[in-house]
């Protein structure tokens, strides 16, 4: 993997910021995107701009074309068994939602049980905690060991009989903890469970299966995985989409329209109710090409090389605190970190004063930042065009930023 011809496939990473080269540590928020991507984009709209599915004339049929190739596309790229099982939509929550309330709401009942883990995005949070208040069912935590990591001993715990849903991140945006969600798919089924994985932090890192992983949901975002903003994708088994009612309705998703009743379309468009986000699908499509032209294993061995050059790095710096497994084999491209005595805010505000972008604040997990006993902390994140000299400009940054913030204090 040649490092320096990728990363002249992304334009915006030739630039100064605050009179910086920038320094882009922010992929897990959302990626940098390719010129195919960006040219994928620039070519439907110059050339075949046109609504998909209903025209007749010559640009529909093209954009038609290009749609369902991305979906084809998506199919392969997780493995799942039919293009059917594959639905646009506006990214992880979304995806999320659409799960939440067209099956766990239509199929839960006072009783039963939902079981999720500290470690959850609020994406993967509070569609169920909205579920669980208003079919009676009980949420449920599995917890999680010192190092954010979880125990498959805790997973048998938490999942009973009376446990009808599971729902899992792939990948920790904060502790960086990959979970083991092929084992925990295993003992969802051996109670009866239904399982779902949130796979945005996985998708644009890791090869995914979802046959092998033998999960019945798994919900993705294009924005992370070098792909457009405002596309997602929602993967389930044929059995159970076939059983949920639509999220939406409107144009696209119906067969058959009469005055006092309705009929939907199959699979996959019963679930894509209005006009697609068509150039987001044919965007992602691009940059699906693109990564696998790159390799999946070849990032994942090229950001299992910089997260294991940054823990080293990082945590070198005086009153640093590192959060999530010491391993690097335990965790996907994300450090998470706090300085003593100094806010993420105020972090993540001086380093940009260098060039350097890195996220500071919750991350859309307060529950666990609770659990950290912290309000917020500082990420730094990695992507296939991260150099090691990108964690030394920060690891520089991180020292000054020490200095100057003791210095105040002295």
């Amino acid at each position: 993997m040649n490092i320096k011809e990728i990363r002249e496939q992304f334009p915006i990473l030739n630039q100064e910021v605050n009179g910086y080269p920038l320094v882009y540590l922010d992929s897990a928020a959302t990626s940098q995107k390719p010129i195919a991507v960006i040219e994928a984009l620039e070519n439907y709209y110059k050339k075949y701009n046109s609504n998909v599915h209903r025209g007749a004339h010559t640009l529909g049929t093209l954009a038609t074309d290009a749609f369902e190739n991305a979906r084809e596309k998506v199919k392969k790229f997780i493995n799942a068994k039919e293009a059917a099982e594959i639905i646009f939509t506006r990214g992880t929550t979304s995806s999320l939602n659409i799960v939440a309330q067209s099956y766990v709401r239509e199929f839960l009942k006072e009783g039963d049980e939902i079981v999720i883990a500290l470690i959850e995005h609020h994406s993967n949070l509070i569609p169920w905690q909205q579920v669980a208040k208003r079919t009676g069912a009980t949420l449920k935590y599995i917890p999680l060991q010192a190092d954010g990591t979880i125990l498959l001993e805790d997973v048998e715990n938490a999942i009973t009989a009376r446990t009808k849903f599971v729902s899992i991140t792939h990948v920790s945006n904060v502790m960086g903890t990959i979970n083991p969600v092929k084992q925990i798919a295993g003992i969802a089924h051996r109670h009866g469970a239904v399982i779902c994985v949130d796979a945005a932090q996985s998708a644009p890192h890791l090869q995914l299966d979802v046959q092998d992983l033998d999960c019945d949901f798994l919900a993705i975002s294009g924005h992370k995985m070098a792909g457009p903003t405002g596309i997602g994708v929602l993967y389930g088994k044929r059995a159970l989409l076939e059983k949920m009612s639509p999220y939406e309705y409107g144009g696209e998703m119906i067969d058959f329209v009469d005055l006092y009743d309705s009929t939907w379309k199959e699979l996959p468009w019963k679930l894509e109710g209005g006009t697609p986000n068509i150039a987001g699908a044919i965007g992602l499509a691009a940059a699906i090409d693109f990564l696998e032209q790159v390799g999946l294993d070849a990032i994942q061995r090229h950001e299992h090389q910089l997260v294991k050059y940054a823990l080293e790095e990082i945590s070198s710096i005086e009153g640093i605190t590192i959060y999530g497994p010491k391993q690097p084999e335990k965790r996907s491209g994300l450090v998470t970190f706090n300085l003593d005595d100094v806010h993420p805010h105020d972090v993540a505000t001086v380093l940009d004063t260098e060039g350097i972008a890195i996220r500071a604040g919750h991350h859309c997990c307060q529950p666990l930042m609770k659990w950290l006993n912290v309000s917020a902390t500082a990420r730094a994140s990695f992507y296939l065009y991260n150099t090691e000299e990108d964690i030394d400009a920060l690891v520089n940054g991180l020292k000054r930023t020490n200095s100057y913030f003791k210095g105040m204090l002295v």
